[in-house]
């Protein structure tokens, strides 16, 4: 039975000022499912995830030619709301960046600013939240500290239960494990496999390894370009491309 997508991204191209950085990119991303686009530095990747909730709008000089689908509309339509938008499609960056406040108002600024004021309603999201996230059991005892003590793992999963407090559909993350240790990388993976089942996940990993192992359907970008897409297991056996067959086997990156 063919899977329903989520996103659809037709005859994408993206450009800063006159550059083309992505080049007439065509994919679909099915629902609950973890893709994985990776490749080489400057292949793109992280422009593309800017392009699935607008960030890309904040850069001055950019522009696109194609459509971005998301459950059939147009995101990039001018009647399409970029703030939510940006609720449904949320994304957790490279860096952990924790607030400078306390872990419960970290998770909780995001609701604060859409308008929900009832502390308990706040109370019961946050702890979804954090659940959601894996992080519940380590923090619960001390949410009234600052996030700042928590550790580079924690404050990670931390940033994912601030995207998750706004209940999005879709969860974008650019090499959120590119600063962790192992045991904060399988916590985060760990956590991701689970989600998959309420959210349509969208990783860059920060390595070829993360995508075998976590992804179910990868995306092998290079130079702007889309070369390869497939089942996890298929494209890493059996790849279609010489330059994917390369690229995984360390020929070459």
């Amino acid at each position: 039975m063919k899977q329903q997508s989520k996103i659809t991204i037709k005859d994408l191209t993206f450009y800063y000022k006159e550059k083309p950085v992505i080049h007439n990119l065509s994919m679909d991303i099915n629902a609950n499912e973890i893709l994985a686009c990776f490749g080489p530095a400057n292949s793109g990747i992280t422009t593309l995830l800017r392009t699935l909730n607008r960030l890309g709008d904040l850069i001055p000089g950019t522009h696109l030619k194609g459509e971005i689908l998301l459950d059939g509309k147009n995101i990039y339509h001018p009647d399409m709301s970029v703030a939510e938008l940006r609720r449904k499609v949320g994304m957790v960056f490279d860096v952990p960046t924790s607030l400078p406040m306390s872990i419960f108002d970290n998770v909780a600024l995001g609701l604060r600013m859409s308008g929900l004021k009832s502390m308990s309603a706040l109370t019961d999201h946050v702890e979804k939240a954090l659940r959601m996230a894996a992080l519940w059991d380590e923090v619960k005892d001390r949410l009234k500290t600052p996030a700042t003590r928590l550790s580079g793992g924690q404050q990670q999963r931390l940033c994912i239960a601030r995207v998750l407090a706004l209940e999005p559909e879709v969860i974008l993350l650019d090499r959120p494990c590119s600063a962790l240790d192992p045991v904060s990388t399988a916590k985060i993976e760990e956590s991701l496999r689970i989600l998959k089942d309420q959210f349509t996940i969208i990783i860059a990993p920060h390595t070829v390894h993360q995508a075998a192992r976590l992804a179910d359907r990868v995306a092998f970008m290079l130079m702007g370009n889309l070369i390869e897409t497939g089942v996890t297991k298929e494209v890493f056996a059996n790849p279609m491309d010489k330059r994917t067959s390369d690229y995984i086997t360390g020929r070459f990156g």
